[in-house]
């Protein structure tokens, strides 16, 4: 039963005359009227062309421009809000519903213009199935050149069980490829570009331009392959005559000359519009079925009658036939013995006296079937190969034959072969015959159902083909001569093509028929190679391809053109099909492997988009395709194969380091987590040895007001200090709340990763949010890093300010920094004077990093030397380690030790034994001191005036808001507060403060007379107790606390003269030092004396400019062992 909702609208200030209006008739309205048109507004509206990476990511995959939704049901309140950012679930599967695949970049989009020739309409393509779209294009592109000009001489040369092998290793690579490519093209919707776009976004950008540009390299010289073999079988059977050279080299340079002419007028038929191409695929397809039907029917044939071709033996040596009729030497011509075309061939004259070749004179000549048949036992003969240098002359075994010394080197009568052949080169050559099976899944786009189609389809193709090569290998060896198998260009048989001569009716078949098979083919490469090009430029990840991602104004890609053209000449100019086809080999064995490779990760990932429809597919297939992808590789050619692999890792690193950043959610990504994970999980459960130490710094930066680096040299100094090496962490703290200060957080991030690489740090870096500084430096120092990968070791710079702040709280950061470093067993290094560092771009050229050893904490006084060292701008400075002897000690045998101790360790450094014998104390240390206690003194008394006046704002406060609340109760006008001005915003700071802490603040600082402890504060109570403080602290009492000499904390005068006595050993030995290191003391354990410990730091590193404080973590972290 239909429900009706009314819909009261309601006034908005935005549209006041719009809903004045709709309340006027406001009438029940059914729920499909009120989204009705916004339905068919989201139908009407084109598809959004954005960015590939956020297409990727949405969950439709058509995304519109929604733009905003005004849902007037009052049904949905409850999810409002979401609407503006997430459909309906309703919206999106209209969406889904009403998804047509996009127009392919492979096919051409064909265009009708009308009689005006301005205006031109899009032709819809029909949907295809399996078999139209998927089966016979796979045939197509599989079954060509190399079945009919090759494959009877790879069986001749290799017999049928080397055939069998080399057959059945590229079936089964293919067949392998062919079970992951379905896998991935059936987990999603497969856009233009084919096999790149499935491994591009799989594996990430920079395999999938590397594999992508190998796989527009196999393509465009599959161009060339098919042009040659075009112009072979013109010039070999068409149009023998057509030859323009006829010196030695006539062969490569005609077919130079002709296939130039070829591949030029390919282009301007695929340049003119590859509508035509398309029209004429059926026919060329129909060429190669009929040609392979006219050989099984020239097989069937031999069982009922071989055909009529002799070949002529000398001997056991197989001759050209094409220039005698008749195999003898002499003839009968009315009862006259004369001499036959043969004659002239091996003798110096065409008379029967004339001086002939002893080889002609010794044996005879024979003449015997071309073709035996099906049941001759010729197949016995052929099992085995018969592999040769180049030159080496096509016999028959079998055959009688006498052996003579030749005296001559001519061996243009017979049939020779023209290369040296092997194994592994019949590969090579082969392989091209099986590719073609990614033509599926390149035409994704125009398939009904592409999910079911593509494997389908591809794997019967394969099938189909396999079981064609294999019946053709068997049935040739069985058919066909040796000598005949071997005879690459059919010499032996009148210059037939000897797929030819077994094929009935006429060898004319198969001649026209792998012609225009050959043609297509050619024409497919030159149309398929630039829009794979456009596609990889198109995607941006490549910088200099970005000029051929533009073409004509229908999208086909001019410019790729040209340069598919110009390496397909290349080819060309090689003039030879038979060193084509490797190069062909190894591009696409290197896109069959990471189309493997991707399958394979994807799977053992178990990535959660990982739902291909295609289920009979398992990682351990894909490893075993990709393993034979390799070995195929390096059996074809080594070189080849490591000049692809060279080719494919120059553009991998070009990717990495200049292209653009894209992110596709590939499985390299996931792999790299799952690396990640599994080593961390293994560093925590090993502990870290003493040779495995290096400093993991956790760098506390400080940001300024417009949250920039403040101190960018701390940086520098990191990376002179890291080289790249270990983990790295850059962290500040921002004051406030993550839910008012969130962007400036991500600001600062921003900020610290773009010093960081102007500096070259290499790490991570994070920006957190706190209510103060001090609880955020003690987060990060407790939790940064994960795992086993946790820093060891803290960087900051030394608070430079402390002396001149209006508080203590960069000292009391400082300090309690330096405690929970401590507590946490870390490191901690301080760089005072951080700004005065050298950056990464000077080099010093002398000078001497300064090591004061003072007492042992691990040996990292000794270790950050060594590493700072090991970076050009501390690389020319000299090591110097001082330490200090007292009066008990042997300073020379302490400088022998010492010496041994480095040489152990293997460090080079000049060592020095400084002797500070016990002095008295001087005047000077007493003035020190007292100045610090005066100081103590005088903040302590400045904390307490300011507890006392934030204690007085509060009581002002307080009275003020009970004066304003009689005033409200009584309505009448209460006498203004003219006593203090109070400004809001501090009050309103003292008032938010804890609560607690200020209480316990407030006790100590009121003492121990009880009747100075007021719970409750009156206006006179506040008034007198102020006059009475004031008058007890005049500013003048502050500077008469001066205590004498005799009055000094004794352990402040100890520590003040050490402090001076070391500056002053410091100071003179390391005055001109480029970098002085210091073991830093630890703060005292009683906080009380927190104000000391930063003048005795100051004291100690007083007139020198670089100075590195270290603190070890309680570990050592050198070792003399190997």
């Amino acid at each position: 039963m239909p429900t009706n909702f009314t819909v009261v609208p309601v006034e908005d200030s935005e549209d006041a005359s719009n809903s004045a209006g709709a309340a006027e008739g406001s009438k029940p309205i059914s729920l499909g009227k009120i989204f009705g048109e916004e339905v068919d507004e989201d139908n009407s509206e084109e598809p959004h062309s954005g960015d590939d990476s956020q297409r990727e990511s949405r969950p439709f995959i058509n995304p519109d421009n929604d733009g905003e939704h005004y849902y007037d049901g009052k049904n949905m309140a409850l999810f409002e809000e979401e609407m503006d950012s997430t459909p309906m679930v309703s919206s999106l599967l209209n969406k889904l519903a009403n998804y047509t695949n996009l127009t392919q970049g492979v096919r051409e989009h064909e265009e009708a213009e009308n009689e005006d020739g301005v205006r031109r309409v899009t032709v819809t393509v029909p949907q295809m199935g399996t078999f139209i779209g998927v089966y016979l294009p796979c045939m197509q592109n599989i079954l060509g050149v190399i079945l009919f000009l090759r494959l009877t001489w790879i069986v001749g040369t290799a017999g049928i069980l080397g055939s069998f092998a080399i057959v059945s290793m590229c079936c089964i690579c293919t067949l392998l490829t062919a079970i992951s490519m379905s896998a991935i093209a059936t987990n999603g919707v497969v856009p233009a570009g084919g096999s790149y776009y499935m491994i591009s976004r799989s594996l990430g950008p920079e395999f999938g331009g590397a594999v992508g540009l190998c796989f527009y390299l196999g393509t465009t010289f599959a161009g060339s392959l098919y042009i040659l073999g075009t112009i072979e079988i013109l010039l070999t059977y068409i149009i023998p005559t057509a030859t323009l050279f006829e010196e030695g080299a006539a062969m490569p340079n005609n077919m130079r000359v002709y296939g130039t002419c070829c591949l030029v007028l390919m282009a301007l038929v695929v340049f003119v519009g590859v509508k035509y191409v398309n029209k004429l695929a059926l026919v060329f397809l129909a060429c190669v079925i009929l040609s392979i039907m006219a050989t099984y029917a020239g097989v069937i044939k031999t069982l009922i009658e071989p055909p009529e071709f002799k070949i002529c033996l000398l001997g056991n040596r197989t001759l050209k036939n094409e220039k005698f009729e008749t195999c003898a030497k002499t003839k009968v011509v009315k009862n006259i013995t004369v001499t036959t075309d043969l004659w002239p061939l091996f003798c110096d004259s065409e008379y029967p006296n004339a001086t002939c070749k002893e080889y002609f004179i010794s044996n005879n000549l024979t003449e015997i079937q071309a073709i035996p048949g099906l049941l001759s036992g010729v197949i016995k003969d052929n099992l085995w190969g018969n592999y040769g240098p180049a030159g080496t002359l096509i016999e028959k075994e079998s055959q009688p034959s006498a052996p003579v010394k030749e005296t001559t080197t001519d061996i243009s009568p017979y049939v020779f072969n023209d290369i040296t052949t092997f194994f592994t080169l019949l590969v090579g050559i082969y392989f091209p015959s099986v590719t073609g099976i990614m033509a599926g899944s390149n035409r994704s786009g125009d398939l009904r159902d592409a999910q079911r189609s593509i494997p389908i389809g591809t794997i019967m193709a394969i099938l189909t083909t396999s079981f064609i090569y294999i019946s053709c290998v068997v049935l040739f060896g069985a058919c066909i001569e040796g000598v005949v198998l071997r005879d690459k260009f059919g010499y032996s048989v009148k210059k037939n093509p000897v797929i030819g001569i077994l094929a009935w009716p006429s060898p004319w078949v198969i001649v026209i028929g792998s012609f225009f098979s050959c043609c297509g083919a050619g024409l497919q490469s030159l149309t398929g190679a630039p829009r794979l090009l456009q596609a990889i430029a198109r995607d941006g990840i490549i910088p200099f391809l970005q000029v051929f991602g533009h073409g004509k104004s229908n999208g086909e890609p001019t410019w790729a053109l040209l340069l598919t053209v110009g390496i397909c000449e290349i080819g060309i100019l090689i003039a030879s099909l038979d060193a084509v086809a490797p190069i062909l080999s190894m591009f696409f064995l290197m896109c069959y492997l990471f189309v493997n490779l991707a399958c394979a990760v994807q799977t053992l990932l178990r990535t959660p988009n990982w739902r291909p429809r295609f289920k009979f597919y398992h990682w351990t297939l894909s490893f075993l395709g990709m393993s034979l992808c390799l070995s195929l590789m390096f059996i074809c050619s080594w070189y080849y194969a490591l000049v692809a692999m060279v080719i494919a890792g120059c553009i991998y690193k070009y990717i990495e380091y200049r292209g653009a950043e894209k992110e596709w959610g590939d499985g390299i990504r996931g792999l790299s987590l799952n690396a990640a994970r599994y080593a961390l999980i293994r560093l925590e459960e090993v502990q870290l040895h003493t040779k495995n130490w290096r400093p993991q710094l956790l760098v506390l930066c400080k940001l300024d007001s417009d949250l920039a680096v403040k101190h960018p040299r701390l940086l520098s100094f990191t990376t002179q200090l890291k080289a790249g090496k270990g983990l790295t962490i850059v962290c500040s703290v921002l004051v406030g709340t993550y839910m008012t200060r969130g962007n400036d957080a991500k600001t600062g991030e921003q900020n610290l990763k773009a010093v960081m690489a102007a500096e070259r740090t290499k790490g991570f870096c994070h920006v957190v949010v706190s209510s103060n500084l001090r609880d955020g430096f003690s987060l990060l120092i407790q939790s940064a890093g994960l795992g086993g990968m946790k820093h060891n070791a803290v960087l900051m710079a030394w608070p430079a300010g402390w002396k001149q702040a209006r508080d203590s709280s960069a000292r009391r950061n400082f300090i309690e920094t330096v405690r929970e470093t401590t507590a946490a067993h870390q490191a901690l290094l301080v760089a005072k004077n951080i700004d005065r560092f050298p950056d990464n771009h000077e080099r010093l050229k002398n000078g001497f990093i300064d090591v004061w050893w003072i007492v042992h904490d691990g040996g990292l006084l000794m270790l950050l030397p060594f590493l700072l060292s090991q970076h050009k701008v501390w690389r020319k400075c000299k090591m110097r380690i001082f330490t200090v002897a007292q009066m008990d000690d042997n300073s020379i045998q302490m400088k022998k030790d010492l010496q041994m101790f480095l040489y152990h360790l293997r460090l080079d450094a000049e060592v020095e034994v400084v002797e500070m014998h016990d002095s008295d104390i001087s005047a000077f240390t007493y003035e020190k001191t007292l100045m610090m206690e005066q100081r103590s003194q005088m903040l302590k008394q400045m904390q307490l005036s300011r507890t006392e006046r934030e204690r007085e704002i509060q009581s002002i406060t307080d009275v003020s808001r009970g004066s304003i609340k009689r005033k409200k109760s009584s309505g009448v006008d209460a006498p203004p507060l003219n006593t203090l001005c109070i400004p809001e915003d501090e009050a309103q700071l003292i008032h938010d403060r804890n609560t607690a802490s200020h209480s316990a603040t407030n006790d100590k600082a009121a003492g121990a007379t009880p009747d100075r402890v007021h719970m409750t504060w009156t206006k006179d109570k506040l008034v007198s107790e102020r006059n009475r403080q004031r008058e007890g602290m005049a500013v003048k009492d502050m500077f008469n606390m001066k205590p004498e000499w005799e009055h000094l904390s004794q352990s402040n005068v100890r520590r003040m003269h050490t402090a001076v006595k070391l500056n002053e050993a410091v100071a003179k030995k390391s005055h001109d030092s480029q970098l002085v290191l210091l073991n830093m003391p630890g703060p005292p354990k009683n906080k009380k004396g927190d104000e000391n410990y930063m003048e005795f730091l100051e004291v100690l590193m007083e007139g020198l400019d670089r100075v590195l404080l270290v603190r070890g973590g309680g570990r050592e972290v050198i070792t003399i062992y190997s």
